[in-house]
């Protein structure tokens, strides 16, 4: 394991954490196994804990940074490598469609920072239709969202943001000494791999605004919430009891339920 000293300085308003523990690192790139035709892109490099073997195995990989001063220690670290791209931005706005239509879809990986995990998920979501699979540390409590299944307290709205397009998969935690400065809270590694014909902008947009409604008052059953926005036969059409909570509907039925809000607003 690397000591706090090989570190740059992390900076609070980035949420930086840097992985410095090599046993983990060695298994993450195990896990994503890339192959030197994979089109990655890795948010977020950091010191280059991950960005360096990836490179040495051959890897494509553009990194995007958002810090200025990790910008020019990873170029003097890793511009030597041909298949290195660094581009210097905001994986918030970051446009992660292919730069040419015949490219390869894209292999995302990243350890995202604590405090704009959520938002960052979204936005990577919004792109499902370019990317093969996605290698995402996050804090655990947002990993347990994302692979909850209904009738559980991690199962809410952005459990059925992701699971409406991707399936998740929880690979491994990471103990909070792994990274310096340690975090106060645990880790988890989780494979996000986006479904075949994943909803379209509109429906995800109607999903987003049924599930909104939802749990605006997730310990009411929902004949208090989604009762005002769909019709008994419509909810019965699913076999959606009324009396059910928000949390003990399907991501399936929510679907479902956004294709009816789209249908109706369509016309």
């Amino acid at each position: 394991m690397s000591t706090a000293r090989d570190q740059p300085h992390a900076k609070r308003r980035f949420g930086q954490n840097f992985l410095i523990d090599t046993s983990v690192i060695a298994e993450i790139i195990d896990c994503v196994a890339a192959m030197p035709q994979d089109n990655l892109i890795e948010i977020g490099p950091g010191s280059g804990a991950l960005t360096s073997p990836l490179l040495r195995g051959g890897a494509q990989l553009t990194a995007v940074e958002i810090d200025h001063d990790l910008i020019a220690s990873l170029t003097t670290k890793l511009g030597h490598y041909p298949g290195f791209k660094l581009v210097q931005g905001d994986a918030l706005t970051y446009d992660f469609r292919p730069v040419e239509p015949a490219e390869r879809k894209l292999r995302i990986i990243g350890n995202l920072p604590y405090n704009i995990s959520s938002p960052l998920l979204l936005h990577l979501l919004s792109y499902a239709e370019f990317i093969e699979d996605m290698h995402l540390m996050l804090q655990r409590e947002v990993a347990l969202r994302l692979a909850a299944a209904p009738r559980c307290a991690d199962y809410g709205r952005l459990t059925i943001a992701c699971q409406s397009v991707c399936t998740a998969d929880l690979l491994f935690d990471v103990d909070p000494c792994s990274f310096q400065p340690a975090p106060s809270i645990v880790s988890s590694l989780v494979r996000l791999t986006p479904k075949p014909n994943a909803p379209s902008a509109s429906l995800r947009d109607a999903l987003g605004r049924v599930t909104q409604v939802a749990f605006s008052q997730r310990r009411k059953m929902i004949r208090h919430t989604l009762g005002k926005e769909f019709s008994s036969e419509e909810l019965s059409g699913l076999a959606i009891e009324s009396t059910l909570r928000p949390e003990e509907i399907s991501v399936a039925n929510y679907l479902k339920l956004a294709e009816i809000w789209v249908a109706r607003r369509g016309r």
